[in-house]
């Protein structure tokens, strides 16, 4: 992107002639706010100037520097900027050091100084400080719930049909999408196994994905599984395979994971947390189907009866055979650590019934809406102590997602999604699981935890707000740094707007919208919104920039979707991201979060 720019304050026309590399002229460009101009050309002879106006900082900023600073003072101090940090952004446990900390990565940034001739902001620096996502932030980046609890108790990010890489009828079957999931966060991984002749297979069956081998796809996992979050990863399988594969596989898993692999002696009554089994990987599934059983029984009915000679060692070698295959399959049942199932009786009946051991049951979307209609309270009694997988509907060949929400609002810890499409349903599972420092468990509210006696009904309107979210936003750059001049518009700037979104419970949910800056790649909106909340546990704040277009549908400029709980209050830096969830390098909002 081609632009005459004025030279940055601090910063001499030479120090671009003494080869400084792309990526520093890069963050040079997005300090210095500077202003300049573009030249837009229109029916290839007629040039259009537009003037880029300085970034100054709202006026809320500069009130709130002088606040925080010596009467007439121009710069702030370390104390001073502690003293800001603590009462203004209620971010009380922050150090004397952690100030000096910001100081000097602000001052590095903003005018290339290592070894530093001041240990103070100016009101410039502060604002860059405050437009700074690394240092400041909308939602805290450590591990900070509790992950004692037992595994029902968290909402576990979870892929479905984790090896595609694209539709669900035709795509390549492949490790990348499990290496890409797995580095995103993402804690439980699903394969499909189906048999050929004497292998084990990975692919969406009855379709035309190509596969891919059932041990690379162990391997990716057990090379990438914790590189993102030390705590467990899930595998469930949907297992199509004969015993003898069966026994094939139980063999693939033990020998790739080894001592990585997690499953318990006995069946399990409760689950254990997720901080006891940190760095370990667990298989979920379906027992092997009984009919081992039954053939066990016929085997020792027809011990009793009398045999021919010449049958004995024929059926001596059968049953050898079938020794050898029932240990095969004892030992794949073995390492089965959620045992998954379709109940024998009805899915009410299921919901009902007091389980021990716990289990895994699985419902499509269609099926939880349906049983939510009639069975809410069941269902948020089911997830107490038992696990619920709800996954997307055959139809959706697309790799399409639905909302969320709804297995949320009853408990359901792994709501399972294609990770691999984007759209407004994967922004919000993005959003969920920027939780508890991206780890890939958030630990449901209590509101989903609590006695039977007090279930949280998902169905109750009439609920009393428990707090309001004000939130405030500002103004946005670095679309100029990430974009071509013309990408929005072929003849001006961009005329950006913002739409900010509440999603959750249905009396929480609202819809609200900015003006039109017309012309400007850095707009200043200057708008505060309020959002009442009644289940502020399980809302996400939506944020979506647009650019307004006339004639046609208006572009894209960047998305992002936060959990409210783990909103930090004061003014944040909040980045944007692209369609599939991709961060962009230098485009964020100044906005301000208030909990009244």
């Amino acid at each position: 992107m081609k632009k005459s720019k004025k030279s940055q304050k601090g910063v001499t026309s030479n120090d671009k002639n003494k080869g400084m590399g792309k990526e520093k002229e890069r963050e040079k460009k997005s300090s210095s706010l500077e202003s300049g101009s573009y030249n837009y050309k229109m029916f290839s002879f007629f040039n259009r100037k537009f003037k880029i106006n300085e970034v100054e900082p709202p006026s809320d900023v500069n009130k709130a520097f002088s606040l925080f600073t010596d009467e007439g003072s121009t710069h702030m101090t370390a104390e001073q900027l502690r003293r800001f940090m603590s009462v203004h952004q209620c971010e009380v446990s922050t150090r004397l050091e952690d100030a000096q900390n910001i100081i000097e990565q602000v001052v590095n940034r903003r005018h290339h100084i290592t070894k530093f001739a001041r240990h103070t902001l100016n009101v410039e620096d502060f604002f860059h400080f405050l437009l700074s996502d690394d240092l400041n932030g909308p939602i805290r980046t450590q591990v900070h719930h509790d992950m004692s609890a037992p595994l029902s108790h968290y909402f576990i990010y979870t892929g479905h049909n984790s090896y595609l890489t694209g539709n669900q009828l035709s795509s390549d079957c492949s490790e990348v999408p499990i290496i890409k999931a797995l580095q995103n966060g993402v804690r439980v991984i699903e394969l499909d196994l189906w048999p050929s002749k004497d292998e084990i297979l990975v692919l969406h069956g009855r379709t035309l994905t190509t596969p891919v081998s059932f041990i690379q796809c162990l391997t990716s996992i057990k090379e990438y599984a914790f590189v993102s979050s030390p705590y467990p990863v899930i595998i469930t399988l949907e297992d199509h395979l004969t015993p003898e594969l069966q026994a094939k596989a139980a063999d693939m898993i033990t020998q790739t994971f080894e001592t990585m692999l997690y499953y318990p002696e006995s069946d399990l009554t409760e689950f254990p947390s997720p901080e006891s089994l940190k760095y370990r990987i667990m298989i979920s599934t379906k027992p092997p189907k009984e009919y081992l059983e039954v053939r066990s029984k016929d085997a020792s009915e027809d011990e009793s009866s009398p045999k021919d000679d010449s049958d004995a060692s024929e059926s001596d070698q059968e049953d050898e055979d079938f020794k050898s295959l029932q240990a095969g399959v004892s030992g794949y049942k073995r390492l089965i650590t959620i045992h998954a199932g379709k109940p024998k009786g009805s899915l009410k009946t299921a919901l009902k019934e007091v389980t021990d051991p716990v289990r895994r049951l699985s419902l499509s979307e269609h099926q939880l809406e349906k049983l939510a209609g009639s069975h809410g309270l069941d269902i948020v009694r089911f997830t107490q102590r038992n696990i619920l997988r709800v996954y997307p509907k055959g139809t959706r060949f697309t790799s399409s997602n639905y909302k969320p929400t709804i297995g949320w609002m009853h408990g359901a810890q792994m709501v399972a999604f294609n990770m691999q499409g984007y759209g407004k349903s994967l922004w919000l599972m993005h959003g969920m699981f920027r939780a508890n420092g991206g780890c890939g468990y958030v630990i449901k509210p209590d509101i989903l935890t609590r006695s039977a006696d007090e279930l949280f009904d998902p169905k109750a309107t009439l609920l009393p707000v428990q707090k309001t979210l004000k939130v405030k936003i500002y103004m946005g750059d670095g679309w100029r740094l990430d974009f071509k001049h013309t990408h929005f518009d072929a003849y001006s700037p961009p005329d950006f707007y913002t739409k900010i979104f509440i999603v959750g419970v249905p009396a929480d949910e609202a819809k609200k919208k900015t003006k039109i800056i017309e012309d400007d790649w850095c707009p200043v909106w200057d708008e505060e919104f309020s959002f009442p909340l009644t289940v502020p546990e399980l809302a996400l704040l939506r944020i979506e920039v647009r650019e307004y277009d006339i004639s046609e549908k208006d572009d894209f400029g960047g998305q992002t979707c936060l959990p409210v709980p783990e909103l930090r209050t004061g003014f944040r830096s909040v980045p944007l991201h692209d369609k599939k969830g991709v961060k962009h390098k230098n485009v964020r909002l100044l906005m301000r979060f208030e909990f009244v």
